[in-house]
């Protein structure tokens, strides 16, 4: 992992895992779309991942991400 992922990053891909969409993930948080789709850029950058599929993947592999785990 280049960089840390900071909370908020945490809580977008914990949403993501959960498969909720960038509009839901902002509605939920209160950002606009495009906030939530740069996190999501970042993360793929932070966790050198291609896709999503691989994000949420290299996170579990990682210990970012739990089982079970809620935002």
């Amino acid at each position: 992992m280049n960089n840390s992922i900071s909370l908020r990053e945490k809580e977008i891909l914990t949403l993501i895992a959960h498969e909720y969409t960038a509009k839901e993930i902002a509605n939920m948080l209160y950002l606009s779309p495009h906030t939530v789709i740069s996190h999501r850029k970042n993360l793929l950058t932070k966790m050198n991942a291609k896709n999503t599929a691989g994000l949420v993947r290299r996170a579990f592999e990682m210990g970012v991400l739990q089982l079970g785990q809620v935002g």
